[in-house]
């Protein structure tokens, strides 16, 4: 059954989510505060799987991991090895470009405190699912936290015991596809050292290999 790739502006799937949406646009009427698009490639070789938007970050800007910290190391990463080009300016107009990758969230509305619940989750893996229908030329998927790796798997309907998330490891799955993990590139997780941009770098880096993407001169 295909399922849809992206939630309309108006989705009511989660009654929390909407709410607090609806009180978003009410306090901000200038930001995007709707569920957020995929950026990038419309077939990439990578796509690259976050959390949920961030308060002041997407659901602001509307363009995934653009506006906040998580951003600035995740683009910075991609635009160093060769994932992306041009220049991250934290806006959706700053001309960044993709190569060969795609980014998205496992949720796609921001939630409170940024963080989602298990039934919020499992109503928006339908649209993680329809995405991942159209990909024909997926070869790996960076799931940047446990929920993230946790909501591929049950999107492709396998075991989370059989690929236990751990910050660098790769997972071959059985479609073809390697999931590779990356503790999420929050400011949380860098101002605590739980994530130094070498580690998230080394993750990056072992992806551009194995995809055969080059760094730019």
């Amino acid at each position: 059954m295909t399922q849809p790739a992206a939630p309309g502006r108006d989705c009511d799937l989660c009654p929390r989510l909407t709410a607090f949406r609806r009180d978003q646009r009410l306090a901000h009427p200038d930001w995007h505060n709707a569920p957020v698009p995929s950026f990038g490639e419309a077939s990439p070789a990578l796509l690259i799987v976050g959390l949920a938007p961030g308060l002041r970050g997407a659901n602001r800007t509307g363009r995934p991991f653009t506006g906040d910290y998580a951003g600035d190391l995740l683009y910075r990463t991609l635009l160093k090895f060769g994932f992306a080009a041009g220049e991250y300016g934290a806006h959706p107009a700053d001309g960044l470009r993709l190569q060969r990758a795609r980014v998205t969230n496992a949720v796609r509305c921001v939630p409170p405190q940024n963080r989602p619940e298990p039934g919020e989750i499992n109503a928006c893996r339908q649209f993680l699912a329809g995405e991942l229908q159209t990909l024909p030329d997926l070869r790996a998927i960076l799931a940047l936290g446990a929920i993230a790796h946790q909501a591929v798997l049950a999107t492709y309907g396998l075991r989370k015991s059989l690929y236990p998330f751990a910050h660098g490891r790769l997972h071959d799955l059985p479609n073809g596809v390697v999931l590779a993990d990356s503790y999420h590139c929050s400011r949380l997780n860098t101002n605590t050292g739980k994530l130094t941009p070498a580690m998230f770098e080394d993750v990056v880096g072992t992806l551009a290999k194995r995809l055969g993407v080059s760094r730019p001169a």
